[in-house]
C-alpha cells in the first residue's frame, strides 16, 4: 500500500494544490484496500494522521497565545486595553492551515468508513468457548475460521495489563502456531487435546473458536478483530 509520510503536510513543497494531490492519492489507495476489506494498517494510519493534523491545530493556537502582544494604539486613545498580536501569519502558515482544514474532513470521512466496516464484521462474527472453560483465561487458545473453509488457524493469546500514570489497560498478544485440517476425526476438541499434549505448560487452557461467515483477509482484519473480540470476551 502507498503510504503517507508522517510530516506529509511539512516536508516538501508548502503549496495547497500539491498537498491535495498528496493526500487524494492517499485515500484512493485507502479506499482500495478498504474495497478489499483489509481494515490494517490503513484504518490506524487515517487516525496517526487526524491526531497529528489536530496536534498541529492545537500547537499553532497554543504558540499563538504565547506570542508577545501590543497595545493597540487606536485603542489606547479610547482607554480600551485591546491588543494585537506582534505575531502576524506569513503565508506558509496560511498554505499549512488551509491544507489542514481540507485534509481533517476527508481523514474522517474515511476513517468513519473503516470503522463501518470493522463494525459490522465484527458484530457478525461468533466466539465460543471449545470445551470447559477454566477460571484463568488470561492465556490460552484462538481457533480462527472461515465460512466454506476446513482449515483452522490456531493462536496462542496472552492477556497483559498495561499502567501508566493515568489509567490501567489491557493488551493481547496472538501468536500463530499452526494451521490444521478440520475432519471429522480432527474435530476443534481433538486440536485442543493435541496442543495440550505438545505445548505441558497450558494443561488446560482457556480456548476459544472465532468464527467469520464472510472471507475476509487474515492478517489484515480477521486477526486483528478477532483479538478486540477476545479481549471483550476474556475477564
Amino acid at each position: 500500500m502507498k503510504n503517507l509520510s508522517e510530516n506529509w503536510i511539512t516536508e516538501g513543497w508548502i503549496d495547497f494544490e500539491y498537498k491535495k494531490y498528496l493526500l487524494l492519492a492517499y485515500l484512493q489507495e485507502v479506499s482500495s484496500q478498504f474495497k478489499e476489506v483489509k481494515l490494517y494498517p490503513p484504518l490506524a494510519d487515517l487516525i496517526r494522521h487526524q491526531s497529528r493534523l489536530k496536534s498541529f491545530l492545537e500547537n499553532r493556537d497554543l504558540m499563538k497565545d504565547a506570542f508577545p502582544k501590543m497595545l493597540n494604539e487606536s485603542a489606547f486613545k479610547e482607554m480600551k486595553l485591546n491588543y494585537r498580536p506582534l505575531y502576524q501569519d506569513d503565508e506558509t502558515m496560511r498554505q499549512l492551515e488551509e491544507i489542514v482544514a481540507y485534509a481533517l474532513p476527508k481523514l474522517q470521512l474515511h476513517i468513519e468508513e473503516g470503522k463501518n466496516i470493522y463494525d459490522f464484521l465484527e458484530n457478525e462474527m461468533k466466539i465460543e468457548p471449545i470445551g470447559l472453560s477454566p477460571l484463568y483465561q488470561k492465556e490460552g487458545y484462538a481457533f480462527l475460521s472461515l465460512e466454506k473453509s476446513k482449515d483452522i488457524y490456531v493462536y496462542r493469546y496472552k492477556i497483559n495489563l498495561f499502567q501508566n500514570s493515568v489509567d490501567s489497560f489491557k493488551g493481547i498478544m496472538m501468536e500463530f502456531v499452526k494451521r490444521v485440517r478440520r475432519t471429522f476425526v480432527n474435530t476443534l476438541e481433538q486440536v485442543k487435546l493435541d496442543l495440550i499434549k505438545s505445548y505441558r505448560e497450558l494443561p488446560n487452557p482457556a480456548t476459544y473458536r472465532i468464527h467469520s461467515r464472510f472471507q475476509i483477509p487474515l492478517q489484515e482484519s480477521f486477526l486483528p478483530i478477532s483479538k478486540r473480540l477476545l479481549l471483550k470476551k476474556v475477564e
